[in-house]
């Protein structure tokens, strides 16, 4: 069974900066398109940044010039580098495969609160 495990989130001000962790239980990254999604309170889960295997980013528009995603295949982990966070960046943030995630690889999310 693989599973996504997130890490990384935490309380931070606006303007703040966080890295978020995704690691992998079995090797994957090496043949998956991966993504990073969040789900703020009340609001459909949305992909916000994906990576592909050979590296390309595709940012959603929100987080354009904000947000960074990376991928390390040796170490299966991927990471969402965020800056300069808002109030509207509240949300669980999960990794999943991309753009389509797999229904059964969803972790427990870490939880991100911009607030002042």
């Amino acid at each position: 069974q693989v599973q996504f495990v997130e890490s990384g989130g935490g309380l931070v001000q606006p303007g703040g900066s966080l890295r978020l962790s995704c690691a992998a239980s079995r090797i994957i990254f090496s043949i998956a398109h991966m993504g990073w999604y969040r789900q703020a309170p009340g609001k459909q889960r949305e992909l916000v940044a994906r990576v592909t295997t050979d590296g390309r980013t595709i940012y959603a528009d929100p987080v354009k010039g904000r947000f960074t995603i990376s991928r390390d295949n040796a170490k299966n982990t991927m990471y969402l580098q965020m800056n300069s966070l808002k109030p509207e960046d509240t949300a669980v943030y999960y990794c999943n495969t991309a753009p389509t995630p797999t229904r059964n690889y969803w972790g427990q999310g870490t939880q991100v609160t911009v607030s002042s």
